[in-house]
């Protein structure tokens, strides 16, 4: 009888970690209670600073047979939105994705609710360390290059390379004077890679000597490239992807591939609390997170799933961390005089 207890005791402790990690061969993540209460509530509104994600919410509402209303914010109207629509009583947005700041920042005025999704079971610890805020992805930055007019040897194997006098007049990259994730990027160097603040100094004055082209932020940088105008710069992989059949790989350097996480969570009183817990595990799950990385290029936290390119599975890519305007600040006036940027 005792063993009888003892074996019932361990099933029941057990069964919600056989769920989480059986996910998707015997039905949806948080089972088909969820589901049903889901659609009963007939939507989910998501906020986000992102773009191109409608293929993961078109297959959500093929899945699930109900919309995901997507309203993009730039992250410098987040927070006044979210905030002032949450002062009032009126924040309409269940699920909420920006960069982590904004989220640690709506965490602390208490719009976030907790929620721990069992899709997210495999994903690297310190992509939730809260419970309320949950990392899916590294917004990546690395060198890309065009692979037609650069030889193989003279591909760079260390971000000091760019220093070389032969990218002189040949190298695109967004302003660090004003474009916030260069400028966070380029202090990320300092902070995980190069070994010393006067060797960082040195990398910054030969790379600012080399006379890059500036453009306003990532997007530009892949044309001047592909064109031919340029040869080199400091961009996104997922242009690889996105902008083919351009000649366009990336420098697969010997040291690790930066970013910044992108993180979401569930909006405090959501008005469709199950809409919302069913659409944060979908987002969560392998087959959204290969929609992100194969259709858009994204590199994704879940285990395994890479986007097609080439040698990314290898990459060593760690997640830095994102500048308070204050940085952001200081550190484009400081980049402004190296650079000698507009």
């Amino acid at each position: 009888m005792k063993k009888l207890i003892t074996l019932v005791v361990l099933i029941v402790f057990m069964a919600p970690f056989v769920f989480a990690a059986g996910e998707g061969a015997k039905g949806p993540i948080g089972g088909q209670a969820l589901v049903e209460k889901a659609k009963a509530e007939g939507k989910v509104a998501f906020y986000a600073n992102m773009t191109a994600v409608e293929p993961i919410l078109a297959d959500f509402a093929k899945k699930y047979g109900f919309k995901a209303e997507y309203t993009r914010l730039s992250t410098t109207k987040f927070i006044a939105t979210v905030l002032t629509e949450h002062a009032a009583g009126k924040l309409t947005a269940d699920v909420l994705q920006a960069p982590m700041p904004v989220l640690e920042l709506l965490k602390e005025k208490g719009v976030l609710a907790s929620y721990t999704s069992p899709a997210a079971a495999g994903y690297p610890k310190w992509t939730n360390k809260d419970g309320k805020i949950q990392s899916f992805g590294i917004e990546y930055a690395a060198l890309i290059y065009n692979r037609e007019l650069v030889k193989p040897a003279d591909v760079p194997k260390s971000y000091e390379d760019l220093t070389d006098p032969k990218w002189k007049g040949k190298i695109v990259m967004a302003n660090p004077s004003s474009h916030a994730t260069t400028i966070t990027w380029l202090v990320g160097l300092k902070e995980n890679v190069i070994k010393s603040e006067a060797e960082w100094m040195k990398f910054l004055k030969g790379l600012a000597a080399n006379r890059p082209m500036f453009v306003a932020s990532f997007g530009p940088t892949p044309a001047p490239i592909e064109s031919g105008e340029k040869l080199i710069g400091i961009s996104m992989p997922k242009y690889i992807i996105t902008k083919a059949p351009a000649p366009l790989d990336w420098a697969k350097v010997s040291q690790p591939m930066m970013g910044t996480p992108r993180g979401m969570a569930i909006a405090a009183g959501a008005p469709h609390p199950n809409a919302a817990r069913l659409f944060v595990d979908y987002w969560l799950s392998r087959d959204a997170m290969k929609i992100m990385a194969e259709k858009v290029g994204e590199y994704v936290l879940a285990p395994g799933v890479y986007p097609p390119i080439a040698g990314i599975e290898k990459a060593n890519v760690i997640p830095i961390r994102e500048l308070s305007d204050d940085e952001i600040k200081k550190w484009g006036g400081e980049f402004k005089k190296i650079f000698e940027a507009p």
